[in-house]
C-alpha cells in the first residue's frame, strides 16, 4: 500500500468508528493484530478479539478525526473521542505490515483546566 492508500484507509477506519459501523471499522486490521492501552494495561490479540471489545462497549460514542501524520508503516491519528458526551482527547499509535494494521496503541487524556501560571501566554482553543 502507497501513502495515499493508508490514508484513504484510516479516513474509512475512523468514519466507520464515528457510525458505529464495526465491520468496517475493523477492515483495517490483521488477522493476528494487537491493541494496547497502556493507561489501563489492556492488551487485545485478534481482529475479531479487538471488534467484539468494542462492540460491547455500552457507550454512545463519536469521533472526530484533528489530523493523521504518517509515513511508510507507522501512522498517528489525533482525534476526539466522545463518550455519552464526554471528550478525551486521544492518540492513536498504528503499525502496518503488508497493508493492514498489525498494531495499534491507543492514549488517551481527560480535558483539564488551564494553570493560571502561564495565562498570559496561552490562546485558549475552547
Amino acid at each position: 500500500m502507497d501513502e495515499d492508500e493508508i490514508r484513504e484507509a484510516l479516513n474509512r477506519h475512523w468514519a466507520a468508528s464515528d457510525a458505529n459501523d464495526f465491520e468496517v471499522e475493523h477492515d483495517i486490521y490483521r488477522e493476528d493484530a494487537l491493541l494496547e492501552y497502556p493507561q489501563s494495561g489492556e492488551r487485545i490479540r485478534g481482529r475479531r478479539n479487538i471488534q467484539a471489545s468494542r462492540a460491547a462497549q455500552p457507550n454512545s460514542k463519536r469521533f472526530k478525526v484533528r489530523r493523521i501524520v504518517g509515513a511508510g508503516d507507522l501512522w498517528v491519528t489525533e482525534f476526539i473521542l466522545e463518550y455519552d458526551g464526554r471528550p478525551s482527547y486521544s492518540v492513536s499509535v498504528m503499525e502496518f505490515a503488508d497493508g493492514k494494521v498489525a498494531r495499534e496503541t491507543q492514549y488517551f487524556a481527560d480535558p483539564f483546566e488551564p494553570g493560571p501560571s502561564r495565562a498570559r501566554w496561552v490562546e485558549r482553543t475552547a
